[in-house]
């Protein structure tokens, strides 16, 4: 009976990618709605949120966006009319830093909530779900920087201060020389302030370790 299933099935792949444009769909179309309600745009919020906690020049808000240096400037512009950006010196006379303002660490508040509904959805799964879903979506995330499909992530893995199964406990095998202390994979982050990439001979080898464990 499986047999015939995989005959006549398209590939899980296929399944999992429609699954996935899907929930895209809505997401996009929730944060038009809820961008727009804040007066905003999608890219100008996101912006706001990638601005949160890592102050940054234009080139690398551009990068962490994914878009050319001129949309970013577009939106930059219209958040700094809003009062929501403010640009400050940066290392040098030629370089500027953008960073919140008071004003613009609410919006981003805001435009953080909006996803929220999707979390409701999440949490419909068991805690061993959630976790399985967040390392394959640490998996997929780290795939796509690697094929330059998305820009660099501020992800767990592929950070120098990441030691993948270096203690003996199951449950927090992993050790976070940032923070020092060992954490478990249903702590990894997809964003954290406080990533710097290791080298990608470091990167290859923390992720072999990290995905050794998955086989046995």
């Amino acid at each position: 009976m499986t047999e015939g299933f995989d005959a006549i099935s398209e590939p899980v792949a296929r399944r999992v990618t429609s699954g996935l444009s899907k929930i895209g769909t809505v997401l996009r179309s929730r944060a038009w709605k809820g961008a727009g309600s804040a007066g905003v745009t999608p890219t100008q919020a996101q912006a706001l949120e990638l601005l949160r906690g890592r102050p940054t020049s234009l080139g690398g808000l551009a990068a962490r966006l994914g878009v050319s240096a001129a949309t970013a400037s577009n939106a930059v512009g219209t958040l700094v009319d809003k009062g929501l950006v403010a640009k400050e010196p940066g290392a040098n006379k030629r370089s500027v830093t953008l960073r919140l303002t008071t004003a613009g660490e609410t919006m981003a508040d805001r435009a953080s909530e909006w996803p929220d509904f999707l979390s409701g959805a999440v949490e419909t799964l068991d805690s061993r779900e959630q976790t399985a879903m967040l390392r394959s979506l640490v998996k997929l995330i780290r795939t796509l920087q690697q094929n330059g499909d998305i820009p660099p992530q501020r992800i767990c893995v592929t950070c120098r201060f990441f030691q993948p199964h270096v203690h003996a406990d199951s449950v927090n095998p992993h050790h976070c020389d940032y923070l020092d202390e060992p954490f478990g994979d249903r702590h990894l982050r997809l964003d954290c302030a406080e990533q710097v990439d290791a080298s990608p001979e470091q990167q290859r080898l923390a992720w072999q370790r990290f995905t050794s464990a998955w086989t046995t």
